[in-house]
Order: C-alpha cells, then structure tokens, then sequence
C-alpha cells in the first residue's frame, strides 16, 4: 500500500502498520503472481464460488469475508472506540450471510481494514505495550490486538485460497 522500500528507522509502529497492510493488501511476488494477502486471494474468487461449499465443507468464501471483516470491526470499536457493540448488533454486519454482494462486502473489508489501521497509525511506539480491552472484556496489550488481526487476516486468506482450490478442483502444489 504504498510503503517505502527503505525501512530503516522505522518505528515499531510503521513496522506493524506495513505489516497489517502486507497480510491484507499485499501484492507478494508481482512476477509469478504468488501473493498470499487477503485481498489478493479474494480476487482469485469467482462470483460463482463466492457463496459455494466445497464437498464436505461447512463455509463460504463470503461467510469468511464477513467474518473478517465483522472481528476487525468489533477489536477496532474494543480497543480504540467506545466497546459498546455487541456480536448480536443487527447492523454489525451489513448483510446476512448468503446475502452479501461480493464487491461491495471486498469495499466493506477494506474500509474496516482502513479504519483498523488509523488507529494504529496514530499510536506512538510506547502505547504498544498498554492495554486495551479486547471484545471479550480482558485487557490485553496492544501489540497482541494489533498481532492477533494481523495473524487473522493471513489465517482466512489460507483458508479462502483452499476454499477457492478445492472448488476449482485443482487443490494441489505447483511444481516448477
């Protein structure tokens, strides 16, 4: 997302803001189009596996999407807003499951995503060490909220990259 390629002096919160940005947004290998960001395997899903199940399968890409999207929006409100929505808002999510038009639920993820990151963005390097309530109620400190969303969108970026394999029927490892 527009990072400088020289990251020296850096401080430890732009390391973790390129990081986020890196497993939401990032390009990976441009060349051989080996990108393992969240965004960029979405763009490998079609319209028609966005709301299909693999055989033997419980989830959807789009169930995937809004989850992300929904967990990223709860640890944002927990941490740096007023922690007063709940799981069971109505208006948490924008559509119901199976409801949720491919495009405009990738431009809600990247909103949620870009709201997320604001935040961090206006932190300096100390405040990672305070606590901060996560979505559950306990404190915890920053830099592990900050981590756990990051390690998040790479879990789900797997997760629909297999999805998408699976259903393409060609679930296997490319061999140069």
């Amino acid at each position: 997302m527009g990072e400088p390629t020289d990251r020296k002096g850096a401080t430890a919160v732009a390391e973790l803001v390129y990081l986020l940005d890196e497993a939401f947004a990032g390009a990976g290998i441009e060349e051989s189009n080996e990108a393992q960001s969240l965004l960029a395997n979405l763009a490998t899903v079609s319209e028609e596996q966005w709301r299909a199940v693999p055989s033997g399968g419980v989830r959807t890409v789009e169930s995937i999407a809004l989850h992300v999207g929904t967990c990223k929006t709860m640890y944002d409100e927990h941490a740096f807003g007023s922690g007063e929505r709940r799981w069971d808002d109505p208006d948490l999510t924008p559509w119901p499951e199976g409801h949720a038009p491919m495009h405009e639920a990738v431009d809600w993820l990247k909103a949620s995503h870009a709201r997320f990151v604001d935040h961090v963005r206006q932190l300096s390097d100390a405040d990672l060490g305070v606590p901060r309530r996560a979505n559950w109620g306990e404190l915890e400190p920053t830099r592990w909220l900050i981590s756990t969303i990051l390690q998040h969108d790479a879990y789900h970026a797997g997760e629909i990259n297999h999805i998408r394999s699976l259903l393409a029927e060609d679930d296997r490892w490319r061999r140069g």
